[in-house]
Formats: C-alpha cells, sequence, structure tokens
C-alpha cells in the first residue's frame, strides 16, 4: 500500500491504512518521543496520543508526496512531547537574559554511535535537553523556541549553550573529546 493510499484510506476510516502508517512510522516517532520524555512507557503514551492526534485530523491533511506524512506527524509528536512537559511540569527554564558563548567542536561526536549520543542527551536536565533537541535535531529557530516555550530568545540560546557545555563535560569524561 502506498503512502497517499493508505492517507485517503484513513481519511475513510479505514483501519488498514491506519495500521500501515502506525506500522511505517511507530518506531521512529517513539525514538523521537525518547528524546524528550526520558520514563518509556510516559514515551510511549505520548506517542499514540500523537498518533490518536494525528488520526482524528487527518481530514485537514493535505498529501504534498513523499515525506509529507512524516514531517506532520513529527510535528504532533513534538507539541504532544511538549504538552506532556508542561503537564507533568518537568519544563522548568530558569529565565536568563544572555546565553554564553562555547565553542562547538562536532568532531568528538563522529567518533560515537547514535546510541551513545542519544544516552548522554537524555542526562540533560529536562530544560536543556527540550531546547537541545528542538534546535540541534528538529531545526526550530530560537525564535520558534521562544515562542513554542513561553521564554525569551535569549533564554533560548542560554538553555542550549548550557546544553552544550554538559554534553562536552560528558564528552571529556569518557575521553571522547579533549579541549584543545
Amino acid at each position: 500500500m502506498t503512502e497517499q493510499r493508505a492517507i485517503e484510506g484513513c481519511k475513510k476510516g479505514d483501519r488498514i491504512s491506519q495500521k500501515h502508517l502506525f506500522d511505517a512510522y511507530a518506531d521512529n516517532m517513539l525514538l523521537l518521543c525518547m528524546r524528550y520524555v526520558r520514563v518509556v512507557p510516559d514515551a510511549e503514551e505520548v506517542m499514540l496520543n500523537g498518533f490518536y492526534k494525528f488520526l482524528k485530523s487527518i481530514d485537514t491533511f493535505v498529501y504534498n508526496g513523499s515525506g509529507s506524512v512524516g514531517a506532520w506527524m513529527k510535528k504532533i509528536m513534538v507539541n504532544e512531547c511538549l504538552m506532556f512537559l508542561r503537564k507533568k511540569k518537568e519544563l522548568r527554564i530558569a529565565d536568563e537574559t544572555y546565553a554564553e558563548q562555547v565553542s562547538t567542536n562536532d568532531d568528538p561526536l563522529m567518533k560515537m554511535n547514535a546510541a551513545e549520543i542519544l544516552k548522554l542527551v537524555m542526562q540533560l536536565p529536562t530544560g536543556y535537553r527540550t531546547v537541545f533537541n528542538l534546535y540541534a535535531i528538529e531545526g526550530y529557530s530560537h525564535k520558534e523556541i521562544a515562542a513554542e516555550l513561553s521564554i525569551t530568545e535569549g533564554t533560548s540560546k542560554s538553555q542550549l549553550s548550557k546544553a552544550r557545555v554538559m554534553l562536552q563535560k560528558e564528552l571529556q569524561k569518557t575521553g571522547v573529546y579533549d579541549e584543545k
């Protein structure tokens, strides 16, 4: 079944089409949710809520070719993660005016696999991790992050900077990163 046919089927309430899209995207969406929500059962719940919202609003979705389903679903999942963190009051971000300047050398990350990098990111405090994920992984701008999290752009920059510092310190502990 093609993605476009699955979308058409979902708009008609076809369970086979819904299952097809779920099977195609569940693993990636769960990994996305786990980047924000540390506890696996909570991440699974967030993912399932995201799929529910995706299917509930499928009539408004316009298929624009390959990748459009994943992009729309990803946006829904990120929003679900942020709502979950707000609801659990885990999204605590200190209001700070100035961001620290941190050198960013990505070369050490090339020596690590994705699971090792994810483990380091998961150790970040919720606020740092959330801003880091939105900026470095999802591609949001500081302006978009500020609007989404109801913080200032400076706070977003500061949280990202501090996340990078923490990641660099952890990389130094593992011997992967040596500050020059």
